[in-house]
């Protein structure tokens, strides 16, 4: 009998890891679909990449302003519930983006209604594992969960690709509405936290939260854009300043105040969206900060990857989505294999074994690149990296949702998916302007000391391309300078600069997120060194 009923509950309890784990992933998937197919949905929509990239930037921000007040739905209508109208919301915006027509429509369906979804879905996701686990069981499970995250921005490329190639980007959003409505009937398996009757939707805090987090994502969004703090060419100014730093400290002040109203109404006996106190809980700060550095590092990596493969080495979507998947194999190893071999391993030694990884990986990437070099160059990096993305995936959503009682998981599910959000902004906006920085600076300097580059030439260049150079395949350059009539050898010689200034632009990229690794080494200090399961005192019996 004994074994008959834990049969059952080990057959439950994979098809609750397998459902939560496919929302993850349906999460994630999208944005990197989106990413490479951004030209061919332009052109479908006869509107322009602008105007793809506003869609791309109004989803991150609907989603990451949402976040902390999905959390709070989740304890007022109950977690399965709040995870099942989200996934309703999303499967809807998934199908209407599928069928738009325009710009407007799509941006009614993937960035409002895709937004709003996974403002539900991805907090309930955090308390769901918690729910549905017992303590020990969770690093396991959240490993899991995280590793199909990130699988699907690896993944991302290849699939927009074939399917941008061979049929058609709408396919992704109709295959999604069926993902989600396979979600919807296995939601019957899970075990709900369920409702607090006595919680109420603080509705002032919804807005000011949203408004703080909305301001910081968007600045951090537009760096690119604007530049960090040096306005770039064109871009506006306030104060002699980018607008990213001001909107940057709005968005904190902002902040700051939702956190002094929250608290205001917790003395005053009502409902608050988040309790300000559980931001004092050491080693939640720990596991919130490491999920930040994770995701800074992982979605910078995942910005300066494809760029070589794709602009640098002209390779295609597929080709490039192929080259990435080595990540996904060690990621999905060591997400699974930790808890498995290592079920009372330190997750603070675990957590800095990531980071090291992930230290290994850019470092291995950075030495390797020279004018020349194949895709091929990618593949242990790659391996090293998705050992770390793995390893952290294996133990930090265990580190926070167990750092607080269960009945608190889904404001942790809020907190946790806002900070992610912010370190995946942050990580492809530092990257992106690290590297424009570092190869505009390179091929000025280059073309100027370029005896086959006139004077006149260089000098006009300096002037011109000073706020930014893009980073363009020579093919695209070739071309530019044939139209401006450019003569070959000149030519020539800014195409050859250009070559060796790419890869400057991403040496520096990724030698800044090196010693990004290197920092949260530092800050992984304030994670746990006992698995949350276990207990100092326990007695073998034996």
């Amino acid at each position: 009998m004994s074994n008959v009923t834990g049969a059952a509950v080990t057959a439950g309890s994979r098809a609750v890891l397998f459902t939560l784990a496919s929302a993850q992933f349906l999460m994630t998937l999208d944005s990197s679909v989106m990413n490479v197919s951004i030209a061919t949905v332009a052109e479908d929509l006869d509107t322009t990449v602008t105007g793809i990239q506003t869609a791309i930037t109004l989803y991150t921000l609907v989603m990451a302003s949402l976040m902390i007040t999905g959390g709070k739905v989740g304890q007022l209508l109950g977690t399965k519930r709040a995870f099942a109208i989200g996934c309703v919301i999303y499967g809807v915006g998934s199908s209407t983006t599928a069928l738009a027509p325009n710009l407007t429509v799509l941006l009614i369906g993937w960035s409002f209604l895709e937004g709003v979804g996974a403002a539900l879905i991805m907090p309930a996701i955090v308390s769901l594992v918690a729910t549905n686990f017992a303590r020990a069981e969770r690093p396991r499970a959240y490993g899991l969960v995280a590793a199909a995250g990130a699988i699907a921005v690896a993944a991302g490329p290849l699939i927009g690709g074939m399917l941008t190639t061979y049929a058609s980007w709408r396919w992704v959003f109709a295959g999604e509405v069926l993902i989600v409505l396979g979600i919807l009937l296995l939601t019957k398996r899970m075990t709900d936290a369920p409702a607090d009757p006595s919680a109420r939707l603080d509705l002032v805090g919804t807005v000011i939260s949203a408004l703080g987090l909305g301001l910081v994502v968007f600045g951090i969004l537009r760096a690119g854009a604007w530049g960090f703090l040096i306005p770039k060419e064109g871009a506006p100014s306030w104060l002699g300043v980018s607008p990213v730093l001001w909107l940057v400290i709005a968005g904190g002040l902002v902040l700051r105040a939702f956190l002094g109203w929250e608290r205001r109404r917790q003395q005053e006996g009502r409902s608050a969206l988040i309790d300000p106190a559980i931001l004092d809980n050491g080693v939640l700060r720990g596991g919130l900060t490491s999920f930040f550095f994770q995701y800074l590092l992982q979605a910078g990596l995942f910005f300066s990857v494809p760029l070589f493969l794709s602009v640098a080495l002209g390779l295609s979507a597929v080709e490039t989505g192929v080259r990435i998947l080595p990540l996904s194999l060690t990621l999905l190893l060591a997400a699974v294999g930790i808890p498995k071999l290592f079920p009372n391993a330190s997750p603070r030694r675990v957590v800095r074994v990531g980071f090291a990884a992930l230290f290994a990986g850019n470092v291995s990437l950075l030495v390797s690149l020279e004018v020349g070099v194949g895709p091929e160059v990618v593949t242990w990096p790659m391996l090293l990296a998705g050992l770390g993305v793995g390893a952290l995936a294996s133990q930090l959503g265990s580190v926070t949702v167990s750092a607080v009682p269960d009945e608190q998981s889904p404001e942790v599910g809020g907190l946790q998916n806002t900070v992610t959000n912010l370190g995946a902004s942050i990580g492809t906006a530092l990257a992106g302007a690290v590297l424009i920085s570092a190869l505009t600076s390179s091929f000025l300097t280059g073309i100027q000391n370029n005896p086959d580059v006139p004077d006149s030439l260089s000098s006009t260049a300096a002037v011109e391309l000073a706020g930014g150079i893009p980073f363009v395949p020579d093919d695209e350059l070739e071309d530019a300078l044939a139209d401006a009539g450019v003569p070959d050898s000149t030519s020539a010689a800014i195409i050859e600069e250009n070559t060796a200034s790419r890869l400057d632009g991403l040496r520096a990229a990724l030698s800044v997120l090196a010693l990004i690794s290197l920092v949260a080494l530092f800050f992984a200090r304030r994670v746990p060194t006992r698995q949350p399961g276990a207990e100092p005192t326990v007695s073998s019996g034996a």
